[in-house]
This record gives structure tokens, sequence and C-alpha cells, in this order.
């Protein structure tokens, strides 16, 4: 091998900017791995669309930083969609400054204006609704599936968990006799949270009645998840999510995602006189502001009835 040809092989094998910006993102931010796709995927677009082999301090600048974006907007991407990519390519940037490569962030690109949307909840009855039907189905068909379900659904409004929390969770992460249970925030963040009495009879039913069952078909597998696949695996979080569709079919309510359902439960919160700061905690907002948009939902949900229901209204 020539001298020239190893430097050639070096140069090939050396790490790109954007190759050691994952390896910052996932070690060293504690970011949540859909976070991180999210970043990752924007860049390549972004460096996709200035037609270059690597996203070096050149090529991160106001100015193709504004070409990018408006571009995203012409093409019709949701405004959401375009403040993400902003600050993608923020956090990059900033990255950059950080390790010298650039000598200042990219700063003061103006982010879109995004419209307030309440999120969707369900009533009080609905939601009750859902978790009757839910036991039910159990109750009739003795089912370890229908087992998983009800409990799933009975710790999702009781706590007011994110999907990937309610994946994440572990049986030892349950104290079943304290009603309480370790949930595994973003940002590596995580916190305990109370069990109301119907989540925990749920969830003591499906560890002695269902989860064996299941587990047993893990042939030889072991798993600490609480939730269970059909194979013994930790349940996911689109099984998870489909279940959920079903559920609602089932019980013959508006059907809802499961973060519609964590909306439902800090309204139902909020609705029954718990303060913001509680149920900030309770849902591991890192910003009471995330919090108050549920305020918002009981008001307006007020004014509906008082509107319905009241002479001068």
């Amino acid at each position: 091998m020539t001298q020239a040809t190893g430097r050639e092989s070096a140069h090939r094998a050396a790490p790109s900017c954007l190759d050691r910006f994952e390896e910052y993102l996932r070690s060293r931010r504690g970011l949540s791995e859909g976070t991180v796709r999210g970043y990752l995927a924007d860049l390549r677009t972004y460096r996709d669309f200035l037609a270059v082999p690597d996203l070096t301090a050149g090529e991160v600048t106001v100015a193709h930083a504004r070409r990018w974006l408006a571009a995203g907007t012409r093409n019709g991407l949701a405004k959401s969609t375009i403040a993400r990519r902003r600050a993608s390519i923020r956090a990059y940037s900033d990255w950059l400054a950080r390790t010298g490569e650039a000598p200042s962030g990219i700063g003061r690109i103006p982010a879109p204006s995004l419209p307030s949307r309440l999120p969707a909840v369900l009533h009080v009855e609905a939601a009750a609704t859902l978790l009757n039907t839910a036991r039910a189905d159990y109750d009739e068909t003795q089912a370890p599936e229908e087992l998983r379900l009800w409990a799933c659904l009975e710790l999702m409004y009781g706590t007011g968990a994110r999907i990937a929390e309610i994946a994440a969770i572990d049986v030892d992460d349950l104290d079943l006799s304290g009603r309480f249970v370790l949930l595994h925030g973003k940002g590596s963040k995580d916190r305990v949270v109370p069990l109301g009495a119907p989540a925990a009879s749920a969830l003591q039913t499906w560890l002695t009645a269902g989860r064996p069952t299941m587990a047993s078909a893990g042939r030889g597998t072991t798993s600490h998840a609480l939730f269970l696949g059909t194979r013994g695996g930790r349940w996911g979080v689109r099984q998870i999510r489909e279940s959920v569709h079903r559920a609602c079919i089932n019980a013959e309510i508006t059907d809802i995602s499961p973060h519609a359902l964590r909306h439902s439960a800090a309204t139902h919160l909020i609705e029954g006189g718990a303060d913001l700061r509680s149920v900030q905690e309770l849902l591991g907002h890192s910003s009471i502001a995330t919090t108050q948009r549920y305020t918002h939902v009981s008001v307006e949900r007020l004014k509906s009835i008082y509107r319905q229901a009241h002479p001068r209204a």
C-alpha cells in the first residue's frame, strides 16, 4: 500500500460531523430515541438540500438555513415540522460551536408561529365506559390479552403516563403494596407516581393470572417487562397504540390515541380540583406552561355546558 493510498483510507474511515453529532446526542444529552431520530432525519434532509457530503461549519449558515426552511414552507410542510427543523439545525449549530468547529452558533432564525391547539379529551363518563368495557371483556373471555389491555388502560388513565413510559415499565418498577409506580420519562428523567385502587387491582390480577401465561410463551427467553407480548417479549408502543384503538371501538366511544387518554387524565384531575404543580409533577412536564393547557380545556368545556344549559347564555 502506498503512502497516498493509506492517507485516503484513513480519510474515508474518519467519522463525519453528523456521525459525531449522533454520538454526542446518544451519549451525552439523554434525549429520547424519537428526538434523536428526528434531529438526524432533519439534518440529513438539510444536507441533501445543500447537496453536500457532510455538514461542516461552512454549510451551517443563517442564509442556507433560511433557504431550507423557506423551501419546506413552499412545499406545504406543516408549521410544526418547520419549527422542528429549525430546532434541529440550531442544536447542530450549537454543537459545532461547542466543539470548536464553528466560531459561534447560528442563532436567530425566526420561529414560525404555531396555532394553539387544545388537546382532545374524553368526558369522565366515556373514560369510565372504556375501562368498564375492557374489564367486562376480560371477565367474559378470561383471555390474558384482554386482561393485559384492561390493566394497561387502568394504568394509563390512572397515572397519565406517556405510551413509551408504559411500554418501558418493568415488574420491579411497581410497588403494589404502597401503590406507586416508577416511570422512566423523557430525557432519562424518572418519577414516582401514585396508583389508584382500580389500577392496582387490575395490575395485581395481571401479574397473577395473565403475565405468567404470556411469559411461558417466551420459549426460554426472559423479560423483566411488566407488559408482555404474545411471544413473551416486551409489549411494544405500536401494539399498545393499536390495542387502545381497538378498545375504543369495543366500548363504542370516540376513537382516541393513547396520548389523548393522558390528556383526559390531566383534564379530569384539574376539573376535580388538583393544583397545577401537582399535575405537572404527575405528568412529568418540564414546564408549567405545558400543564396549563389543560386549564384551557376545562374552561372551554365549562363554556360549552354553560351555553347549552343557561337560559341567558
